[in-house]
């Protein structure tokens, strides 16, 4: 099985068990824009759990980041019920769909701001530098596919889109807070002879944000090459 069948058959199954939410919405006159700007509001709550993380707590509390991780999946369930809301109430609009697109970007910013400076601000430098990479390959990806419509071209291939990207944040975050409580925020696997330590609490967040940072740059590459070919075969 594909790539893309995988990923469309686990949305089936997700649509299937949010639907009769989704009904309830269309039911009471929630609008597809509401829902996409509570999750704005969501994901602007998830900067400030890492930003109140980064003053208040210390390198070895991961409490917060574990409690982003949970936001951050909450708010990625509004990403599914707006869609999902405008197709089931026959609200489903050009501008709608702009609008949907802008704040899923501004969504995903404010999370990686939020990030960045909790790494930062516990001196997770390195990390904090791939978070920012990640970052910009979310946002490449993103702006190829839509560049690439832009051009008349259907460009959706590669790994790491955004819900991929969502969930992969939002559950090494909780893995991260969960095993902080197991074995401690503090906690780093030292090798002898090794000069550095190779693994730390915090490795579980960090090391898959570094996973992101590579697989969406590569995907937005793959899309550019894709997009290349497609014009190369109308001229």
């Amino acid at each position: 099985m594909s790539q893309i069948a995988m990923r469309d058959r686990l949305q089936r199954g997700i649509y299937s068990v949010i639907d009769p939410v989704v009904r309830g919405l269309v039911k009471v006159g929630v609008t597809p824009n509401f829902i996409t700007t509570t999750g704005l509001i969501l994901n602007i709550g998830v900067a400030i759990v890492f930003i109140v993380g980064a003053e208040e707590g210390n390198r070895g509390d991961l409490s917060y980041v574990g409690w982003a991780g949970g936001l951050i999946l909450f708010a990625g369930l509004f990403d599914m019920l707006d869609g999902q809301v405008a197709r089931t109430g026959n609200m489903s609009s050009r501008f709608g769909a702009l609008y949907d697109s802008v704040l899923d970007r501004y969504s995903e910013m404010f999370m990686f701001l939020g990030i960045c400076y909790y790494l930062v601000a516990h001196h997770y430098f390195l990390s904090s530098l791939f978070a920012f990479i990640a970052l910009i390959g979310s946002m490449m990806v993103s702006y190829t596919r839509a560049r690439s419509e832009g051009l008349g071209i259907q460009n959706k291939g590669g790994l790491m889109q955004r819900p991929e990207r969502v969930v992969l944040t939002a559950l090494s975050a909780i893995a991260c807070g969960l095993t902080a409580a197991i074995i401690g925020g503090d906690y780093k696997l030292v090798i002898p002879g090794v000069p550095f330590h190779v693994f730390e609490t915090m490795s579980v967040f960090t090391i898959p944000v570094t996973v992101m940072a590579v697989l969406t740059n590569i995907t937005a590459i793959k899309r550019l090459m894709d997009a290349k070919k497609a014009l190369d075969e109308k001229v």
